[in-house]
């Protein structure tokens, strides 16, 4: 299973999660693909142990060679410090 991880500064609104609700700040955004392109999204606080499941960003794709481009994309949209 591939996986990708990244930094990120969550809008003042924060993002919202399936498990926690919504959390802010400084995150990580965690993309892993399965090898029949399943992808699952988790963020958590930087540094921190416990994920958060994004299931809303869960894609399947035709692809898995699509991974990173699609970390790249949620990256670009969770990613907004100035909101």
């Amino acid at each position: 299973m591939a996986e990708l991880t990244s930094p990120f500064t969550a809008a003042p609104g924060g993002v919202m999660t399936d498990d926690v609700g919504v959390i802010t700040g400084n995150l990580e955004l965690r993309t892993t693909c399965s090898p029949g392109g399943a992808v699952a999204v988790q963020v958590r606080y930087a540094g921190a142990e416990e994920w958060y499941r994004l299931g809303v960003a869960d894609v399947t794709l035709h692809d898995g060679r699509d991974h990173q481009a699609v970390h790249q994309a949620l990256l670009g949209v969770l990613h907004r410090p100035e909101g």
